[in-house]
Formats: structure tokens, sequence, C-alpha cells
């Protein structure tokens, strides 16, 4: 019995090692990054578990505002935005090297919905992990949901489609094929800061990718930092939405948000 406890102890070792060597060898992330706090996980740590895949439904028609929105982006016009500019064409606005873009006007607790496609890169060096159709929707410019294309396509789990970046995987991955277009529909409570300074209640945020939920209410341990602790300090109840210029051609189409009211 001794020999075989050794034996499988001596299997679990090797089984993790050899897990360790494959993420290292695919770059799948970091495991000298700091812990994230009530977890044993390092930021970006690539041996995270990858969430289960799931087919989301067939992509129907593009979702059209509601009466009280406030259309961000409707294909013809990024009068809403400052920043870039980024190529506009086809109904879509895309990602060019110029840099990201933010929305003129500040947004606190919101409900935004856009649309994003990620490009159809091949199998180059770099058309894998993080280098496949990168970019990120930014709430109050702090707080980040992860876009990129992980539809066959490994990453740290903290950074892959739909994650709260550096802080949360998304439940399931929900991602369609590159050249396709995905929606995601956001519900973002921002965080509340005392008088002085310190933290009441953290941001929250619920995060539907392709009509799936991948995020329930999940509070974010603070803003979005790379290879760092996500950390809060205080600001104000708004802030604009930014969209990320990560050097990949990432198109944007039908993007609409609806302030709402304050829940104290």
């Amino acid at each position: 019995m001794l020999g075989t406890s050794k034996a499988l102890v001596t299997a679990a070792l090797a089984s993790s090692a050899l897990l360790a060597v494959t993420v290292q060898e695919d770059k799948l992330g970091y495991q000298d990054s700091p812990l994230i706090p009530g977890t044993e996980w390092h930021v970006h740590d690539g041996l995270r578990p990858q969430p289960r895949v799931v087919t989301p439904g067939a992509a129907g028609v593009s979702q059209s505002a509601p009466s009280d929105a406030i259309v961000l982006f409707d294909g013809t016009s990024a009068d809403a935005w400052e920043g870039g500019p980024w190529e506009i064409a086809d109904g879509a606005m895309t990602v060019n090297g110029k840099g990201g873009i933010k929305t003129r006007e500040s947004f606190g607790d919101c409900q935004l919905h856009l649309e994003w496609r990620a490009p159809e890169l091949g199998d180059g060096p770099h058309a894998k992990g993080q280098g496949r159709g990168n970019s990120g929707v930014f709430f109050m410019e702090k707080y980040e949901v992860q876009v990129l294309d992980c539809f066959e396509n490994r990453t740290y789990p903290d950074g892959m489609t739909s994650a709260l970046y550096g802080q949360e995987p998304p439940m399931v991955n929900a991602c369609r094929r590159p050249g396709e277009w995905q929606s995601y529909d956001i519900c973002f409570r921002a965080p509340r800061f005392d008088a002085d300074g310190s933290l009441v209640s953290p941001a929250v945020a619920t995060v539907f990718l392709n009509g799936v939920c991948v995020h329930h209410a999940q509070p974010l341990i603070g803003a979005t930092r790379h290879r760092q602790v996500a950390e809060y300090a205080a600001h104000g109840p708004t802030g604009r939405i930014s969209l990320q210029d990560h050097g990949n051609p990432v198109s944007f189409r039908n993007v609409w948000v609806r302030p709402l009211e304050r829940a104290e």
C-alpha cells in the first residue's frame, strides 16, 4: 500500500510538472506574479483551470438600441468618441494603430451593449494567446472586460475573452469563430467611496457574451492592472467608457449605453 501511495504521489507530481512545462512552453501566463487575494491563483496564472466551452446560439440580427439608450456608435459616426480616430467602413469602426478611444460623456452605473469582431489572423507566430484579436472595454477608464479571440485559443484564464482582466475568468467560454460578430451585454455598478476616500462597496459586473451569462454580479477587487493585484483608489461617481487599441484590428459596431439609476 505504501508503495502504491508513493507511486500515486510521484505520478501526480509528474503530471503537475508536465502541465507547468506545457503552460510555460505555450506561454499561457505567469507564476511569478502576486497571488490574487482570496484565491490560490497568481495574477494571469496559466495553471488556473480553463473555463469549459459553451457553443452560443446562432447569431441573429444586430440588436437595436432601446428608446432610452444613448447611441455611442450607429455605424456611421464616431462623434460620441474622442481619440483615435479609428477607420469607419461597412457599419463598423476598426482599431488602426492610432490609439484607444473613449466616450466624450461620462457614465457611472450603466448597461452597455456592443458588438465586436476579431480578425482572422491565420496560423502565424503571433496568432495565438494574447495576440489574437486583443482589445478591451474599460468602464470609467479603469475596470476592464477583456476582448480577445479565444475560439480554440488558450491563454491565461483571467485574460481570456470576457474576463474581468487580471481578476476573474468567465464561468464559460462562449466565443464564436474569428471573423464572426460577437456581442457583449454588460451591467456595471460603479464602486462607492466614503468622504475620506475609503471603499464602501466594490464595482460589480454582470456580463453576457453572445447571450450567455459569463459573470453574475461579480465584484471587482480593484482597477485593472497587468501582472499586479488590482486595487482601488478613490474617484468620482462617473467616468468615461474606453475601447483599447492593443495593436490588433478588432472591429466594433452597434454600441449603446443606458445610464442606470444609482441604487443606494
